[in-house]
């Protein structure tokens, strides 16, 4: 699977849509145009709609329904927030939106726990040897963390 250039919010949307639609997932989409609007940009005054290099910054809010519940926030610096039934992956690169949710809904996600340092990790593989793990903070695991476990 090759990684896809998504040059904006809005391509990286069409592309998540595209995996729902073959998924049969719905879909949700929140869009935030404005450096007003966005979350990043709290500095920015009301109603103040350009970043100060005159870029229109937009950032959406995706959500899947399914198993595991899934939402993504699309940053306008090319990265995103991608949360998997609550555990949370920061500063993935937009490009890699559309593979991470490949492997998650397509099932090489998985949990492992650790005796030391103690804990569940939520491992998510990408193809090219890309890896995101990150700790499971809530130590009541959803029925779809539990199915992914692997020891």
């Amino acid at each position: 699977m090759e990684k896809t250039h998504l040059p904006t919010t809005e391509a990286a949307v069409m592309a998540i849509r595209d995996i729902a639609a073959e998924l049969e997932l719905s879909i949700s989409v929140t869009d935030d145009i404005g450096a007003d609007q966005t979350s990043r940009r709290t500095s920015a005054e009301l109603f103040t709609a350009f970043d100060p290099d005159g870029s229109l910054p937009h950032e959406a809010f995706v959500e899947l329904t399914g198993s595991p519940a899934v939402s993504v926030r699309l940053f306008p610096e090319d990265d995103a927030k991608i949360t998997v039934d609550g555990v949370e992956f920061h500063d993935v690169p937009r490009d890699s939106v559309p593979a991470f949710l490949r492997s998650v809904y397509g099932g090489l996600a998985t949990t492992k726990g650790r005796l030391f340092p103690p804990g569940q990790w939520l491992i998510v593989p990408l193809p090219g040897d890309e890896t995101y793990r990150e700790l499971i903070v809530d130590p009541n695991l959803t029925p779809w963390l539990a199915r992914s476990a692997r020891r």
